[in-house]
């Protein structure tokens, strides 16, 4: 197995629904993982009324804790200069609709951000968000639609929007848990492998120069089981040989180590 040097997904105590383990102890902890780069890619702030008001508070930075973020990254940077480089970062929500705002963010942040992905955990339909990587929204969405595969269909075909999407020079290059939908494959089963829908998500994301976010973070889901992509997807991804970053989408310092065993 290639030795892990980097893990480009990680959260802080700035997440709302994290952990409030220390800052520090996600970078010595991925100094005695032996890791060479660590990114801090928080939740960057959502743009405002895409769900419920306090449902929407937990799923991201506020915009006015930016600067104490930045600040306490800094910190540690200076800290550990020569021993691990730590990037500045933000994982980025995909909005469809709602690309101006995001877009005019981005504007406003770009330049002191040094790594980042751009994600999908919200769909759009018949006038509302839902989120879904949550289960009871993801529950009512099969009740609107009517199936599990066309809940799929949506995910996948805004994942292929959020490559597509015109969000400025500051736009993440980096495709998140690009099966998130996966998330409660053990809840409501499937067997989904639209290959058609695959290969232009994969087409989509070579063409732009893009690349993955390898997330182990579906591991450690009681109803998931596996890593985001996996299956058909991933060896689609691999045939077509789009590069990747390893991720532990760690939300607790404890998540961090999973990054070693992708195989279980």
């Amino acid at each position: 197995m290639q030795k892990i040097k980097r893990d480009g997904h990680i959260h802080t105590p700035f997440c709302p629904h994290g952990t409030k383990d220390l800052l520090e102890d996600y970078v010595k902890e991925g100094l005695r993982l032996d890791l060479e780069e660590i990114s801090f890619t928080e939740h960057f702030p959502l743009p405002k009324s895409i769900c419920d008001p306090i449902f929407q508070a937990e799923c991201a930075l506020c915009e006015e804790d930016i600067p104490k973020y930045f600040e306490a990254v800094e910190l540690l940077q200076e800290k550990y200069k020569g021993k691990i480089k730590i990037n500045k970062g933000f994982e980025v929500d995909y909005i469809e609709g709602r690309e101006d705002e995001i877009c005019t963010l981005l504007n406003q942040y770009g330049p002191e951000i040094e790594d980042s992905i751009l994600s999908v955990h919200f769909v759009y339909y018949e006038g509302e968000y839902y989120a879904i990587d949550y289960g009871p929204e993801v529950e009512r969405l099969i009740g609107k639609v009517e199936s599990i595969e066309r809940v799929y269909d949506l995910y996948f075909k805004t994942v292929i929007k959020s490559i597509e999407a015109d969000l400025g020079p500051y736009k993440p290059k980096r495709i998140g848990h690009p099966s998130l939908v996966r998330i409660f494959q053990k809840k409501w089963p499937v067997e989904y492998d639209d290959h058609g829908l695959y290969k232009e998500l994969v087409t989509k994301i070579k063409a732009a120069g893009y690349e993955i976010d390898f997330n182990v973070a579906g591991l450690r889901k009681e109803d998931c089981g596996e890593t985001y992509p996996s299956g058909v997807l991933l060896e689609i991804i691999k045939a077509c040989k789009i590069p990747y970053v390893m991720g532990s989408d760690s939300h607790s310092v404890k998540h961090m180590a999973l990054l070693k065993q992708p195989e279980k």
